[in-house]
Formats: C-alpha cells, sequence, structure tokens
C-alpha cells in the first residue's frame, strides 16, 4: 500500500485540537497535513460558531469521516466519578441526553454523516445485573433511531473488557451498532491488552482511535495519555492485527492531553505513518 493510501485513511478528532470555529480547525488541519476529521457534533447541533461547519469544511476540502457525541454531566476526574456519570447511564441526565441525541439525526444527515461514535458508560458484565435491562433498552433506542436514518453507531472502548462489550453486542443484535476501537482506553481503564483485545472485538470494529497511554501504577486510578509512539501500546503488533483482520476503515488520531496539541498529532501522524511503511 502506498503512502498517499495509508495517509488517506489517517483522520484527526476535531475536538482534540480544541478549536473555537471551523476556521481555526480548518487551519490546524493544514498545520498537520490531514484532511480528514472525525466531527463533535455537538458544537454543530447547538449552533453558533459551528452552524456552518459541514460548508466550510467541503470548502476546504476536508472529509468528515464520522461523528462524535457528548453526554451531559460526565466526570472524568476519577475512575470512580466516571463509572457514576459516565455515557447513558445515569437517570438524572437520560432524558435530557435522549433528547439531545434526537436533534443530531439531522444534523449528522445534513454532514453526510453515516457513523457516530459515543461513550455508553460502562456496561455491566453480567445479564442478571438489574442495570442491564436499562442500558440495553436506552442503547437499543438510540440503535433503531440512527438505524433509520442509515446511520451506524460505534461505542467507545475501554470501560469494559473485549469479551465484555462483545457478549453485550453480540445479546444487543443491532446490525448498525459496532466499536471505535482505542488501545490507549484499554490501558488507561486497565481492561487488558489492547492487541488481544482488539483480535476478540474485530469484527465489530467500525473505527480506530490513535492514542497512546501509560498504565497506572496504582490500581483504582487513571494510567496516562502520551504522545503516540511513546507509551505501551504496541503499534507494529496493534496495527498488524488490524491488517490480519481486514479492517479498513478510518484511523482517527486523538490526543486529550497535553500543550501542543497539533505538534503532538503530527508526530502521531508521521510515526504511524512509518510504522504501517514498515509492516
Amino acid at each position: 500500500m502506498t503512502d498517499q493510501a495509508l495517509a488517506d485513511r489517517l483522520g484527526v478528532c476535531s475536538w482534540s485540537l480544541q478549536p473555537g470555529d471551523p476556521a481555526a480547525l480548518i487551519g490546524q488541519l493544514k498545520q498537520i497535513g490531514i484532511d480528514k476529521i472525525q466531527l463533535a457534533l455537538d458544537p454543530v447541533r447547538e449552533g453558533g460558531a459551528w452552524a456552518d461547519a459541514g460548508a466550510q469544511l467541503a470548502d476546504a476540502g476536508i472529509t468528515i469521516a464520522s461523528g462524535m457525541f457528548g453526554t451531559i454531566g460526565e466526570d472524568y476526574s476519577t475512575l470512580d466519578s466516571i463509572r457514576r456519570t459516565g455515557g447513558i447511564v445515569p437517570d438524572e441526565t437520560w432524558d435530557a441526553n435522549w433528547a439531545n441525541i434526537q436533534q443530531l439525526v439531522p444534523v449528522a444527515n445534513d454532514l453526510g454523516v453515516k457513523l457516530i461514535s459515543f461513550h455508553a458508560g460502562f456496561l455491566p458484565e453480567e445479564p442478571t445485573d438489574p442495570a442491564y435491562a436499562k442500558l440495553s433498552g436506552r442503547l437499543a433506542k438510540i440503535a433503531d433511531l440512527f438505524g433509520d436514518a442509515g446511520i451506524a453507531v460505534a461505542f467507545e472502548t475501554g470501560q469494559e473488557d473485549a469479551a465484555t462489550l462483545k457478549g453485550f453486542l453480540e445479546r444487543l443484535g443491532k446490525p448498525n451498532v459496532g466499536v471505535n476501537f482505542d488501545p490507549a482506553n484499554m490501558i488507561l481503564y486497565a481492561k487488558g491488552d489492547p492487541v488481544e483485545a482488539v483480535k476478540v472485538l474485530m469484527p465489530h470494529v467500525r473505527q480506530v482511535h490513535i492514542k497512546d497511554a501509560t498504565p497506572t501504577g496504582t490500581p483504582g486510578e487513571w494510567g496516562a495519555e502520551v504522545v503516540v509512539g511513546t507509551g505501551a501500546v504496541d503499534w507494529p503488533a496493534f496495527l498488524g492485527a488490524l491488517g490480519a483482520g481486514g479492517f479498513a476503515g478510518a484511523m482517527c488520531i486523538e490526543r486529550e492531553a497535553g500543550s501542543d496539541r497539533v505538534g503532538d498529532i503530527r508526530t502521531a501522524r508521521d510515526f504511524i505513518l512509518r510504522t504501517l511503511g514498515q509492516s
């Protein structure tokens, strides 16, 4: 595969760059040298400076590979806090989250987005857990909403191990639901080896995040996100597993720490291209 073909599969998670408006995002992408993104959809839904993001991005030659939405009240300060507040699990935020999610369908249609990822929240490990049926019902409702519009959805990985997520997806039984696989999240949440995990989940993987991390030295605490190529992800093995599994989707670089997001994402781009060129 040529370097250009590899480069065409690389994207950037728009929220990683913390842009104030589409023009700022376009300028940052030009600095990085990538013209594909996973776009945060909530700012577009809310309007304001992002109301005409689709037109501005198209005019600049930027392709939207997929979308992403967040949920209300998420608190990532500790593992315990995100377990309580993450995704669509909390009852107190479900109604508002569901209202926002419904508004995303016309947004996605206007942008031509056919894949949307989000954090579902911590999935119960056993179907007998009282919370299982409630969460499964909410996720089925979201899947059907997007499915009726021809849109696929992908759960972010990391908050449960690969076997738990695979079992949940199989029992959910929604053909438009898959996985956005983030190898760093497996490390940050201490939920298993990313290479073995992606092999387990490969039939469900719709998109990949390119992100790296180091594991925690203290059980129950976060690991640390680091620049791609400097953490614990075995990138040759991980990318090799993607290739062996026939994955051909977008690979979007995500950076959620550090003070030089443009520089760190450019470093990640160069590292992945070098590694793929050798594999």
